[in-house]
C-alpha cells in the first residue's frame, strides 16, 4: 500500500460486541504487523480500544470528545482526519459527510432490503439512504461475503466491491479443558448440559423457532437452551410463545445480554451443541467460532451461510423445524468436527482477508 497514514474508526467499541468488532479486531491485528504504515484507531473509551489492540510503535490511539454519532461524524472525524494528515479512513456503514481524505467503506450486509418484513420502516428509509451516499462517497467498498456483494451490486447499483471476510480470532483455536470449563460456568451461570446460540436479538435471527424445537421435541428434560446477545428489535412471536410456557419449561431456558468476551469464550467453550439458526445473515462469525473451539455445531444454510459447506450434514433450513430437530441429533454425535474445523480454518482466515484488503487499496 503506498499510502501511509490510515485513521480506523473504531466507536463500535464503545458498545457491546457485534460482528463488526469481531471485523475491525481481526482485520487490524493483522495490518498493525506492517511497521512502515501508522493507524490511528479512534473511540471515546480509548484505555479499551487499547486493552484489546495493545501498544505498537505505530498505532496511535485518538479519542472522541462525544459519544454521539452526528458529533463524531460531522465534526470530531474531519478534524482528526486533517489534523493527522491522513490517506485513508475506514469506516462501517456510514462515512462523514466532509471528505477530508481518502474513504473505505465495509458494509456487511443490506439484509433489510433483501428481508424488508424483519426491519422497521424508518430504520429502512434510513440506512439505505445513508449506506448508499456513504458507498458512493467511498473510494474502496468492501463487504465480508459473495452474497453481501451480489446484494449490494444489486440495491446500489455499485460494481467495484471487493470481499475481506470474516474469521475467528485465534483464541478460539486454543486448547481448554471442557469438564473443567463446564464446571466454571455452572457455578457462574447456573447452567448445564445445554445448547447455546449466540446473537443479537432480532425476528430474523430466527429465536423463536429454535425454542420450539427444544420445547416441543422434549430436549428441555435433559438439557438447557442458553440464548446470548443484546435486544436489538423485538420478537413478538418468540415473546408470545415462551410466556405461554409452564414455570418448569422455562427453568430450562436463559437469556444472558452484555456478556464480555472472557465469558462469551467459556459459554461457547463449556455448550454440548452451538446452533445457529439465524434466517438472514452478511456472514455470522458465532458458528465458525464454536466450531473452533471443537463445540459440536449446526448451522442455517440460508443467505451467506450457504458458503459454510465445510458444515456439511450440519447445516439445514431455519426454516423447517423437523430439519431443525434432525441436525440436533446428528449434532450431538458428530464425530467429524475436527474435519470440519480444519477446512473451516482454511477457508476463512485474518491473513487472506488482509491480502484483499491490501489489493483494494493499492
Amino acid at each position: 500500500m503506498g499510502a501511509k497514514f490510515f485513521f480506523v474508526d473504531c466507536h463500535v467499541f464503545d458498545g457491546n460486541l457485534q460482528g463488526t468488532t469481531s471485523y475491525i479486531k481481526g482485520l487490524y491485528q493483522e495490518l498493525i504487523k506492517d511497521k512502515r504504515k501508522t493507524f490511528f484507531l479512534a473511540a471515546f473509551d480509548v484505555e479499551n480500544l487499547q486493552s484489546v489492540f495493545g501498544i505498537h510503535v505505530n498505532v496511535i490511539y485518538l479519542k472522541y470528545k462525544s459519544k454521539n454519532k452526528y458529533i463524531r461524524l460531522l465534526f470530531d472525524i474531519p478534524k482528526l482526519i486533517k489534523t493527522n494528515n491522513i490517506d485513508y479512513a475506514h469506516f462501517q456503514y456510514i462515512v462523514p459527510p466532509i471528505k477530508k481524505c481518502k474513504y473505505i467503506v465495509t458494509i456487511h450486509d443490506v439484509l433489510f432490503l433483501d428481508f424488508p418484513d424483519s426491519f422497521p420502516l424508518l430504520y429502512k428509509i434510513k440506512n439505505k439512504l445513508l449506506f448508499k451516499a456513504s458507498a458512493k462517497h467511498s473510494d474502496v467498498v468492501l463487504t465480508v461475503s459473495e452474497y453481501s456483494k451480489k446484494q449490494i451490486q444489486k440495491h446500489f447499483k455499485i460494481s467495484e466491491i471487493t470481499i475481506t471476510p470474516n474469521a475467528v480470532d485465534p483464541i478460539y483455536f486454543e486448547d481448554y479443558d471442557k469438564a473443567f470449563v463446564k464446571e466454571e460456568i455452572k457455578g457462574k451461570f447456573k447452567v448445564t448440559n445445554y445448547f447455546i446460540y449466540v446473537s443479537r436479538w432480532e425476528p430474523r435471527k430466527n429465536h423463536d423457532r429454535l425454542l420450539k424445537v427444544f420445547v416441543e421435541n422434549g430436549y428441555y428434560k435433559n438439557h438447557t437452551l442458553v440464548f446470548v446477545g443484546d435486544k436489538a428489535i423485538e420478537n413478538k412471536v418468540y415473546n408470545d410463545y415462551y410466556t405461554s410456557l409452564s414455570e418448569e419449561i422455562k427453568a430450562n431456558i436463559f437469556s444472558f445480554n452484555k456478556v464480555n468476551s472472557q465469558d462469551l469464550l467459556s459459554l461457547v467453550r463449556g455448550a454440548d451443541l452451538s446452533i445457529y439458526p439465524s434466517i438472514a445473515e452478511g456472514f455470522g462469525i458465532p458458528p465458525l467460532e464454536s466450531l473452533a473451539t471443537k463445540t459440536p455445531t449446526i448451522c442455517s444454510n440460508t443467505t451467506a451461510m450457504s458458503d459454510f459447506d465445510f458444515f456439511d450434514d450440519c447445516l439445514f433450513n431455519p426454516l423447517d423445524l423437523a430439519d431443525l430437530k434432525n441436525k440436533i441429533d446428528i449434532g450431538l454425535i458428530d464425530t467429524q468436527i475436527s474435519q470440519k474445523r480444519e477446512k473451516m480454518a482454511v477457508k476463512f482466515s485474518w491473513k487472506q482477508a488482509v491480502e484483499q484488503f491490501k489489493k483494494a487499496v493499492l
